[in-house]
């Protein structure tokens, strides 16, 4: 997709008819530089024709780079917006705090997550460790019973896992629960009447009523096999600022319940959930 991306670029500033007079980007945390490129040979500098959304706390994909540099400056045009209608209050102040109260770009944009509010309220998150992953699958299980009892439809229903090694583990419980379920693909594509379970990179997009977020071990969350692979000091604080913001995009899918499962020992991001204020280091 680079070079499909870089071709084009290269057409559209050869081109003095542009295709397009104005473009709307969502999920724009995520683009990556070739992409950009083309994006900024599309607007060809004219005045509002590019309109970017996104959140800088669901970077999961890219490297942090300078937007800028690439022909497209938002300095000093960017807003925050503050209102949250998708999650409960209680669901997204949890989730916040596995991020910065200021988020800052290379740029220089900065993006304040504490005067965000939300419009409704509903139920803490639950924590729950476990000792085996048996005693995990049961409790998860006996969670969807309950809440398909409570009115929630199956397709109203997830689990999300970190990667494919762990998916295993949201199957049994979806079955134990006596529930049909989908495990999602790249084209993320839910079914009416299933249950979806996929791993958090897929989950982005997607909102469900009630979510577990199942496998939050150590050395699952963050990354074992990531944090092994990095060369240098800057890299490692790239990996575990992106694990936190994967975690924080699977717990956000969740609009009223959301349940946060693992092995004991569980991830250290799971204990910053439930403290009020916390350091984000790497310890």
């Amino acid at each position: 997709m680079h070079g499909v991306f870089t071709a084009l670029s290269k057409k559209l500033k050869e081109s003095t008819n542009p295709p397009y007079d104005f473009a709307v980007i969502d999920e724009c945390q995520d683009l990556s530089i070739a992409q950009l490129r083309f994006l900024a040979a599309l607007g060809a500098g004219r005045p509002s024709s590019l309109f970017f959304a996104g959140d800088l706390g669901q970077r999961i994909f890219q490297q942090p780079f300078s937007w800028k540099s690439l022909g497209i400056d938002i300095r000093g045009r960017s807003r925050t917006l503050r209102v949250n209608y998708r999650t409960s209050h209680q669901i997204r102040i949890h989730a916040d705090r596995l991020l910065e109260d200021e988020i800052v770009d290379i740029d220089g944009n900065l993006e304040r997550r504490a005067e965000t509010v939300s419009v409704f309220n509903g139920p803490d998150p639950i924590i729950a460790p476990f000792s085996t992953p048996e005693q995990e699958i049961e409790a998860v299980s006996s969670w969807l019973k309950e809440q398909v009892a409570k009115g929630v439809q199956p397709h109203e229903l997830a689990i999300f896992v970190r990667s494919d090694k762990e998916l295993t583990r949201g199957e049994s419980a979806a079955r134990s629960a006596g529930l049909q379920f989908k495990v999602l693909d790249e084209h993320v594509e839910t079914t009416s009447g299933s249950l979806s379970i996929c791993t958090m990179h897929l989950a982005k997009g997607l909102e469900f009523k009630a979510v577990a977020v199942m496998a939050c071990d150590d050395e699952v969350i963050p990354s074992q096999e990531r944090i092994e692979g990095v060369g240098d000091e800057a890299d490692l604080a790239d990996v575990y600022a992106t694990e936190r913001q994967l975690l924080y995009v699977a717990c956000t899918r969740a609009r009223d319940q959301l349940l946060l499962t693992g092995i004991e020992p569980i991830s250290e991001f799971l204990d910053d959930l439930t403290e009020t204020r916390h350091g984000k280091g790497l310890g």
